[in-house]
Parts: C-alpha cells; sequence; structure tokens
C-alpha cells in the first residue's frame, strides 16, 4: 500500500480526517520522514458482523451436508499443507 508523505505541520492542522483515512501516512520534518502513522482496521460495522455470521452458518450447512466434521476438515487441511511441504524439499 502506498503511503502518503505530508509535513509534520499539516498532519497536525488535518489529523481528525487523517485519523480516518485507511492510507498510510509518512510525516515529515523539513523533507525527512520523522515518523510514519499506520492506521489499524476499524471495528466491523453490524451490517459486515452479521454478514460474517450469516457466512458462518452457511459453513456449518455446506459441512453438515457434506457429511463431514470440522475436525475431519481440519485434519485434511493439515495433510495437504504436510504433502506440499514435503513435495517442495
Amino acid at each position: 500500500m502506498q503511503s502518503t508523505r505530508i509535513g509534520i505541520r499539516e498532519f497536525r492542522e488535518n489529523l481528525a480526517s487523517y485519523l480516518e483515512s485507511r492510507t498510510p501516512v509518512a510525516i515529515t520534518r523539513h523533507g525527512a520522514t520523522i515518523g510514519i502513522y499506520i492506521p489499524t482496521h476499524r471495528k466491523p460495522s453490524e451490517a459486515d458482523l452479521e454478514a460474517l455470521r450469516a457466512a458462518g452458518k452457511k459453513m456449518q450447512s455446506l459441512i453438515a451436508a457434506a457429511g463431514t466434521s470440522e475436525d475431519e476438515l481440519v485434519a485434511d487441511f493439515k495433510k495437504a499443507r504436510r504433502d506440499r511441504r514435503v513435495s517442495k524439499s
């Protein structure tokens, strides 16, 4: 992800907008970078959480319809990863 370079004065004056931004900001003083602000992930919205819950329910129904369990899926996944590592060696 590309960062935005701004002077420290501009960063201070527009702090609220940079805090809401999703873009990292390189803060400079006299052209030299003195710090970097990296925004963290925002708290998910209720709509995002509900979409995740719905996806989880759908996944559970697909697992049940396939006649398998989560433990079997995890074991298959681990075996596939192990086999892939061995084949790369």
